[in-house]
């Protein structure tokens, strides 16, 4: 990992991801939603995660789709009746807040896999851990749950695999036994390892005093610069989402998708902050270049 914005102090990079993931559920507006995923996609692309992202779409196409679909189907609020399913009304308004819903837990999600790539265990723990020491601890041990028992699930189902212990041959009810078995064999190892951990932090004297660190991070006049552009573009998207700008009213009557006129200005920086970190990476490529 060797970006520009990877290289950034901690806070700031703190403060884009909780901005984008606070004005990605406040700016309820399929415009703004779309631009958030587009740049989200951009920004894991230049950082190298396209090939992750791949992996991941059919999962956030399945999530965000399902919340598209149910939406109609429990909810028959609104005035545009299009057609009529199982003697239940569907309505355009409840299409379109689900579509909404879904490019909203789409932006969250696109937002969490480039913090996680940003943000690091030991950046975690350098912004919360004088704060809030064991609940940064704990974040940052589930975080890291999550991976690990996928590439131990893959470990046991590679050696299991060899003992005709699989999941994708034979009969349901082998199949289903077999499952148990690997996850049975994930937990007894997962817990096992918890109990060292535990045992080696009680010997160390963790919690006993009051914790220290080895503060590496230093502001320069860099992230100065873009923290205070963050905070300003956000101050502006914040004060326009509380003037009623970049929230599509579609309960009870559905209003114009077309941005109004205040509504082009938040949009713009609401772009910036967006693209933010796409900026410094093409001021980083030129600053090199520019020695070559």
């Amino acid at each position: 990992m060797n970006n520009a914005f990877f290289s950034a102090h901690p806070i700031t990079s703190f403060c884009y991801y909780a901005g984008v993931i606070a004005f990605g559920m406040l700016l309820f507006h399929p415009v703004f939603l779309v631009t958030s995923i587009a740049a989200l996609t951009a920004i894991i692309v230049i950082h190298g995660e396209g090939k992750r992202l791949l992996k991941l779409l059919p999962y956030y196409a399945l999530m965000g789709g399902s919340v598209a679909v149910l939406n109609p189907l429990f909810s028959h609020r609104g005035r545009h009746i299009l057609f009529y399913f199982m003697d239940q009304p569907i309505t355009l308004e409840a299409i379109l807040y689900g579509v909404t819903m879904m490019l909203s837990l789409i932006c969250m999600m696109l937002a969490f896999v480039s913090f996680q790539q940003i943000v690091t265990t030991d950046k975690w723990m350098y912004l919360f851990s004088r704060v809030a020491p064991r609940t940064s601890l704990l974040t940052s041990m589930s975080i890291r749950f999550v991976p690990l028992f996928m590439r131990r699930l893959e470990q046991i189902t590679t050696v299991q695999r060899m003992k005709g212990v699989t999941i994708h041959e034979g009969s349901l009810k082998k199949r289903s036994k077999d499952g148990m078995l690997l996850v049975r064999v994930l937990l007894t190892w997962s817990l096992e390892e918890a109990l060292q951990t535990a045992d080696s932090m009680k010997a160390r004297g963790y919690g006993s005093a009051k914790r220290s660190s080895y503060v590496i991070y230093r502001m320069d006049r860099r992230d100065w610069y873009v923290l205070g552009f963050l905070i300003a573009a956000g101050a502006a998207c914040a004060w326009g989402w509380m003037q009623g700008y970049g929230v599509l009213t579609i309960y009870p009557r559905l209003e114009s998708m077309h941005l109004h006129r205040g509504e082009g200005f938040i949009f713009a920086c609401y772009c910036a902050f967006l693209l933010t970190p796409a900026l410094l990476e093409g001021m980083e490529r030129r600053t090199w270049k520019s020695f070559e």
